[in-house]
């Protein structure tokens, strides 16, 4: 074996301690890097490969009824390559054994084939409807799963005022439901919402819609300019009371996937980036500690005639090696984790299969991700190896030019005891070394921080947005405007305590060149049930005249208080209308614009009219209360809140502080790695100094307190510089994973500092520990003999 082979093997046994510590930093952030990356893959290769085989639509767009004949001039325009109609329809369920009040949504198979052109069904088990047997369903596969439907089984429901007993011939999944919710939900709630389809003349019949449909979907030739065929489209379909065409982008489900995957890849940067950032410092500071621990060694090489490159190329060796245990450390728990990251999320977004894979390029990609971080920090402390002269390698280190600092002059140090006083001058007389153990402990602070602070930011999110947002216990939607009286009549059913009406319309929201399709919320001017906040969480109240929104989608629009907004309606009339922005509002879920419920009515041209209410109930007479409500004509469905609360919580929990949990053992195990890496140099550089004070008649506890003090007072200095840092992080970190979704706000909890300090404190208390024995089994003879 060769001399320098030899020499790597003893060093690396010799550091194995350090080693390892480093090789857990650099396996955290490739496995954070694993999970991120392969999870997206996992995700864009599934939506890919279901679009593709299934027909996606390019283009969608409900309107109020037209004839048939309609689809062949839609068919006919420039750049469309085909075009299904088809007749959609609200629907209220009645779920044997469930008493929770369920909604759903029919949609019409084409009478011959089965199959529609586009948006086509994946059957899991069963059968299409066939034709003439109008009381069959397919339903999809997550509410067959949530309720242990079987084929065969019967289901009541209420389709437009008549209640049928339909019978369930297949399971399937679609590619327009992967990211299955309700029409005003944000989560996936498959007990309490499904998605059917039935036969195009059993449903045409069914909601009055003989020989004419009301929703069609389009595909896109190759090349098409989609804003010419939208333009088209809104211009056939206008007189049908069109609600204006729109892409996949405004589609829910393929927006919220969208959402998701463009998150993932957002944290595929920002995380590993943070994790091999902290790698990337230690090892440095690691590296230019063993280069200055070996001068002599590397002077001896030298003189034995071992070049530069040959010298640069053993450190390089050696950081090579660290940094591939690093990577098989984390290849392996990244590659075991994302598995079940993945499982996760087919919770979510349902897909026929997963198309997981760990594919060579994202092995590769971490690792030259990981190899490129080591080589930025150890380059420096290589450079310096190849360019020390043999004679200035032999000689120790020139000692420094130390003076009395202002500790001195001021007297501060006679009031500690000598241990004390050696502590605080070999810091003051260090400091750049000193600083960079305190920065390195700081930074696995700082990833604690980041790590706790999600867990309190969720919380406050769910609290804000179901305690003081939003009060009411059930969301009750109408099939259609209804007179202001219908409120009068909700307040004497069984259990209702309060009741609010609201009116929502969809509408495109235009600023100069930005557009977005958003609901707006006509409510009471004060409303009991659902608050609006400022950013300080103070209330606000809707003026007579004028818009609210999100500050999130004004920011997405670039609009400001005061600006002037085109409010296009996109329905009935389609009208237009300037309306003054007033205010923004603080809200972490979802985006919306809202209006003074009066004012609204006025914008849309119609009496006071309503859409749907919101109730405060008494728990003890819910169940009579969901009876009445299912009987009533008029009533679309049946909201409740709390479930909504319980999904965003099952939600979040299941994906965001799944991975949050992880980062945060991860962060802990960096924290004690980097103190260990810490108190590991400081025994080996100062090892003949602390031999020299017990020969010099200092008793073994006080040479152990100059040590443990100074990894502890480190430490401590440590903490405020790590929250400081930590907070920088998880600012970045709210401004990445903001989305339309949920936005988890910048809030850090007193208990995610103390998390953090807490952390740096037991990971140096485990690492003093340990180097303690180390020092109490110290051979003085062997350390007085090493070079000063």
């Amino acid at each position: 074996m060769r001399t320098l082979q030899r020499k790597l093997l003893r060093d690396l046994a010799g550091l194995k301690g350090q080693v390892a510590a480093i090789a857990t930093v650099i396996g955290a952030g490739v496995m954070v890097l694993i999970i991120t990356v392969t999870s997206q893959e996992a995700i864009t290769l599934s939506q890919e490969r279901f679009y593709r085989e299934q027909r996606f639509a390019d283009l969608f767009v409900g309107l109020t009824r037209a004839p048939d004949h309609v689809a062949a001039r839609l068919e006919a325009l420039p750049g469309v390559d085909r075009v299904q109609t088809r007749v959609v329809a609200p629907v209220r369920l009645e779920v044997a054994g469930f008493e929770d009040p369920v909604r759903g949504q029919l949609l019409s198979l084409p009478a011959i084939g089965g199959q529609p052109r586009l948006n086509r069904l994946h059957l899991r088990r069963g059968r299409l409807p066939e034709p003439g047997r109008n009381q069959e369903v397919v339903v999809g596969e997550p509410f067959a799963e949530a309720h242990g439907l079987a084929l065969g089984d019967r289901i009541t429901a209420i389709i437009h005022g008549r209640q049928e007993r339909l019978n369930v011939v297949g399971v399937a999944l679609s590619p327009e439901f992967v990211y299955q919710v309700g029409p005003a939900d944000l989560l996936p709630d498959y007990a309490r919402h499904g998605v059917f389809w039935m036969n195009r003349q059993a449903l045409g019949s069914a909601h009055d819609m003989e020989g004419a449909f009301n929703d069609v979907v389009l595909s896109l030739q190759s090349g098409a300019d989609p804003g010419r065929v939208i333009a088209g489209v809104d211009r056939i379909l206008a007189r049908y009371g069109g609600r204006g065409a729109h892409g996949r982008m405004e589609q829910t489900s393929h927006r919220f996937l969208h959402e998701e995957v463009t998150q993932l890849g957002n944290m595929a940067v920002a995380l590993p980036t943070i994790f091999l950032g902290v790698a990337a410092f230690l090892l440095s500071v690691f590296l230019g500690r063993v280069v200055r621990n070996q001068r002599q060694e590397v002077a001896a090489l030298k003189a034995f005639g071992y070049g530069n490159p040959r010298i640069g190329a053993y450190y390089a060796q050696f950081t090579g090696l660290v940094v591939l245990l690093g990577c098989a450390l984390g290849v392996g728990l990244g590659a075991w984790a994302a598995r079940g990251v993945a499982a996760l999320y087919m919770e979510y977004f349902r897909f026929p299969v997963m198309d997981f894979r760990l594919r060579p390029g994202v092995l590769l990609l971490a690792v030259g991700v990981a190899a490129g971080a080591a080589a930025v920090g150890v380059a420096h402390a290589v450079r310096g190896v190849v360019r020390m002269p043999p004679a200035e390698a032999m000689r120790p280190p020139v000692p420094g030019t130390f003076h009395h600092g202002w500790l001195e002059r001021f007297g501060l140090l006679a009031r500690l005891g000598q241990g004390s006083r050696i502590i605080v001058r070999n810091l003051a007389r260090h400091r750049l070394k000193a600083s960079l153990s305190t920065l390195g402990i700081g930074l696995s602070g700082a990833l604690l921080l980041v790590g706790g602070y999600q867990f309190g930011a969720v919380d406050r999110l769910i609290d804000t947005q179901y305690r003081v947002l939003q009060k009411m216990d059930v969301d009750v939607p109408f099939t259609e405007p209804t007179p202001e009286r219908a409120l009068a009549e909700l307040r004497h059913y069984p259990g209702v305590r309060h009741a609010e009406g609201y009116r929502q319309v969809a509408v495109r929201l235009n600023h100069g060149p930005r557009s977005e399709r958003i609901a707006i919320l006509g409510m009471e001017a004060a409303s009991g049930l659902r608050g609006l906040r400022d950013e300080q969480l103070g209330e606000l109240r809707l003026p007579p005249a004028g818009l609210l929104m999100t500050d999130y989608l004004a920011e997405q629009l670039a609009a400001e208080p005061g600006d002037r907004l085109e409010v296009e309606v996109l329905e009935g009339e389609r009208s237009r209308s300037l309306v003054t922005l007033v205010e923004t509002v603080e809200e972490p879920v979802g985006v919306g614009a809202y209006m003074e419920r009066r004012a609204l009515n006025r914008l849309l041209g119609e009496g006071p009219a309503l859409n749907g209410a919101w109730l405060l109930v008494d728990t003890a007479q819910e169940e009579a209360l969901f009876r009445q409500l299912q009987a009533a004509p008029r009533v679309g469905g049946v909201g409740l809140v709390q479930e909504s609360e319980r999904a965003i919580r099952a939600y979040i929990g299941d994906t965001v502080l799944t991975m949050m949990a992880i980062l945060l053992l991860l962060a802990g195990s960096i924290a004690f790695a980097v103190a260990y890496n810490n108190a590991r140099i400081a025994l080996a550089e100062r090892a003949r100094e602390l031999a020299t004070l017990r020969v010099l008649g200092l008793r073994r506890a006080e040479v152990a307190w100059i040590l443990v003090g100074e990894i502890g007072l480190i430490s401590l200095l440590a903490i405020p510089l790590g929250w400081g840092l930590g907070t920088f992080m998880a600012w970045l970190l709210s401004q990445v994973m903001s989305m339309d979704l949920l936005r988890i706000p910048f809030v850090i909890t007193p208990s995610a500092y103390a998390l953090s300090a807490l952390g740096v404190i037991v990971a140096s208390l485990l690492s003093i520990g340990l180097v303690a024995r180390r020092l109490y089994r110290l051979d003085m003879l062997n350390a007085l003999k090493s070079v000063e």
